[in-house]
C-alpha cells in the first residue's frame, strides 16, 4: 500500500437531496426518527442509491501482541490474547455471540499474535511477527513491518464479501497503544487519553501513564502518522487501518467498535481524510480517552452503553440500527401512498407540518 487507493468524495447534494425526500415524506413527522434518518441517508450516500441494503456483512476481529505489556501496563498476561483468539474460534466470547444473533460473519485475523494456531475455518493467518517489540526501548516495528501490515488489512477486505466491515481487536497493551496514537495525531495530552484498559487500579492507571510518557519522550521524532503507528505499534492496529483504507476505496460500510478501533480510524483519516464518511461510530466507549477521540473525529457514536470490552462487541450491538434505517427507506410507506393526510389535508407536507 504503499500508493494508497483513491478515496473519492461521497459529497452528492443531488443524491442527498432525494434521501432526505423520501425521508421527510415517510407517514411521521419531520425528523422524528432522529438519529435513525441521518444514518438512512448516510447508507445511501456510502452505497450510492436511494434504496440502500446491507449484504454478507463480515464481523473482522484483528488480533496482535505488544511488546510493551512486558512493562506492566495491563493487567493481564499477554497469554490471554492467543487465548481469546481460541475462544472467538469456539464460540463462546462475547462478540462471538453477538455475531451469531446478528448474523454477522465472523473473522478472526493473526496479525501478529505470539502463538502459532492451527488452521481452520474463520481464522486468517496474516502474521507480521509474533508480537511488536517494547515501544518503551525502542520502534514497536519496523516501518516495512508497518507496510506489511497496512497492506496485509486491505488484503483480508478484499479477501471477504459484502459492503459492510465491522472492526473489532483484541490484544493484551493495546489500550496503551491506542493512547500513544491519539496524543500523538490529535496533540492532546496523554494524561487525557489513558484509561484503565482491562481494569488497572489507580496506581496501575499511574504506573501505565509514567510508561507511556517515557514512549513518548522517546520517539518524540516520530509525528507523522506512519511514523507514529509503527514506533507505538501494535500490528493489529496497523492492520485494521488497512482494512478501513481498503473498505473505504470500496465504498463499504465501515462500523467501529471502541476506543482501539477508533484508535485506526484516527490513522487512516490522517493518511485519507475522506475514509470517516464510511465510518458509522458504533458507540462512546467507557475507556477515558475514547469520548475526546470521537470529539476530535467529529464523530457521534450511535450508542452509550458503558462497554469497554472491544473484540467488536459495541459494533455489533449497533448493527441492528444500521438494519432497521435500511428498512425504513425500502419499507415505510409515504403519506401518498398509505393515503394519510395532514391537518390542512396536504400528504404530501407530512405530519405535523
Amino acid at each position: 500500500m504503499t500508493q494508497l487507493n483513491a478515496i473519492t468524495d461521497l459529497h452528492n447534494p443531488a443524491r442527498a437531496q432525494r434521501l432526505q425526500h423520501l425521508l421527510d415524506n415517510k407517514t411521521k413527522p419531520l425528523g422524528s426518527l432522529g438519529r435513525l434518518e441521518a444514518l438512512a441517508l448516510q447508507l445511501g450516500l456510502i452505497l450510492g442509491t436511494e434504496a440502500p441494503q446491507l449484504s454478507q456483512p463480515q464481523m473482522v476481529v484483528f488480533a496482535g501482541d505488544h511488546g510493551l505489556a512486558a512493562q506492566g501496563i495491563s493487567l493481564f498476561p499477554s497469554d490471554v490474547t492467543w487465548q481469546m483468539v481460541e475462544n472467538f474460534l469456539a464460540g463462546g466470547a462475547a462478540v462471538s455471540v453477538l455475531a451469531r444473533q446478528h448474523g454477522l460473519a465472523l473473522t478472526v485475523v493473526d496479525a501478529g499474535v505470539a502463538h502459532d494456531f492451527v488452521p481452520r475455518p474463520g481464522l486468517q493467518s496474516r502474521k507480521v511477527a509474533p508480537g511488536t517489540q517494547d515501544a518503551s526501548q525502542g520502534p514497536a516495528m519496523t516501518a516495512a513491518q508497518c507496510q506489511t501490515a497496512l497492506d496485509q488489512g486491505a488484503e483480508v477486505v478484499r479477501s471477504l464479501p459484502g459492503n459492510a466491515v465491522l472492526l473489532g481487536e483484541m490484544g493484551i497493551g493495546n489500550t496503551s497503544s491506542a493512547a500513544l496514537l491519539m496524543a500523538r495525531l490529535t496533540g492532546l495530552p496523554i494524561e487525557q487519553c489513558v484509561g484503565r484498559g482491562t481494569g488497572l487500579d489507580d496506581a496501575g492507571v499511574q504506573r501505565k501513564l509514567s510508561v507511556l510518557r517515557q514512549v513518548l519522550v522517546r520517539h518524540d521524532q516520530a509525528v507523522e502518522p506512519l511514523q507514529a503507528l509503527a514506533a507505538m505499534g501494535g500490528f493489529e492496529i496497523a492492520m485494521m487501518a488497512g482494512a478501513v483504507l481498503e473498505a473505504a476505496a470500496q465504498n463499504r460500510v465501515i462500523v467501529v467498535d471502541g476506543f482501539i478501533a477508533s484508535s485506526s480510524i484516527l490513522v487512516a483519516h490522517a493518511l485519507q481524510p475522506l475514509v470517516l464518511q464510511r465510518c458509522v461510530f458504533a458507540h462512546q466507549s467507557d475507556e477515558q480517552g475514547h469520548a475526546r477521540m470521537l470529539s476530535h473525529l467529529k464523530a457521534q457514536p450511535l450508542l452509550s452503553l458503558g462497554l469497554r470490552l472491544g473484540e467488536g462487541s459495541g459494533a455489533a450491538l449497533a448493527w441492528p440500527l444500521l438494519e432497521s434505517s435500511c428498512r425504513i427507506l425500502a419499507e415505510m410507506a409515504s403519506f401518498e401512498s398509505a393515503g394519510v393526510s395532514t391537518a390542512d389535508g396536504d400528504a404530501s407536507q407530512g405530519l405535523g407540518a
